[in-house]
Parts: C-alpha cells; structure tokens; sequence
C-alpha cells in the first residue's frame, strides 16, 4: 500500500517562505508513469492543483501560482518538497501530497493533509 505523509511548520508568516515535505513509502517516486503532486483546500474553497513532479523529474504548476511555486524531489530519501514563496494569508489552506498515473483523470493516492496558517 502507498502511503504518504506531509510534514513541516503549520505556522508561517507573511512574506516568508512555505516549505513543505511529503515522504513517500510501498512505491518508488521513479516508478514510470506516475507523478506526485501538491494540493490545497483554503477555508470554504474547493480543491487546488499546486503542481507536480514526474517520475523522470520534470515539472508543472498551475498557472496562477507558477511564479511562486518550486517542487523538487529526493529519489534517495523517495521525498518530494513544496516552497511556495511570498505567502500571503490568502495561502492558509490545507496541504496535501497526492499521487496520480500519467494519461490518468484522478489521483490515486493521498496523504491525510496538514494545515498551514499564514500570519499577518
């Protein structure tokens, strides 16, 4: 069974730096044809797409959020990172790591989530 775990500060203030980790395990973060994603909920909103690293290390983001947004990836400790830069209180939402198949509709795998509070 894959199970994945996000970790890092649930308090962040404006301006700084949102820095996430979600550490994989039962499956590989090379195995082709997958991708690992972050999303979010904010408060009263629906879901967000953040962006996503393949297996072979390439990357996407959402459009709205690309110019502040990096995802990298540790094949050896099989983790995946988020930093979304210049937080606003906007960024308080639910954090989530997820898994989904290339040419897939849906991810497949998710982490319980953690929330992160952006302080004015």
């Amino acid at each position: 069974q894959v199970h994945l775990q996000e970790s890092g500060p649930g308090l962040v203030k404006s301006s700084q730096t949102l820095s996430l980790t979600c550490t994989v395990s039962g499956a590989s973060i090379t195995t082709n044809d997958y991708y690992w994603s972050w999303v979010r909920r904010p408060p009263g909103e629906g879901l967000e797409w953040i962006g996503a690293v393949s297996f072979r290390g390439s990357t996407n983001y959402s459009p709205s959020l690309k110019s502040r947004t990096s995802i990298s990836r540790d094949t050896n400790k099989n983790q995946f990172t988020l930093q979304l830069t210049s937080v606003t209180p906007a960024d308080t939402a639910v954090y989530y790591c997820a898994r989904g198949i290339v040419s897939g509709t849906h991810l497949d795998s998710w982490g319980q989530g953690t929330q992160v509070t952006v302080s004015s």
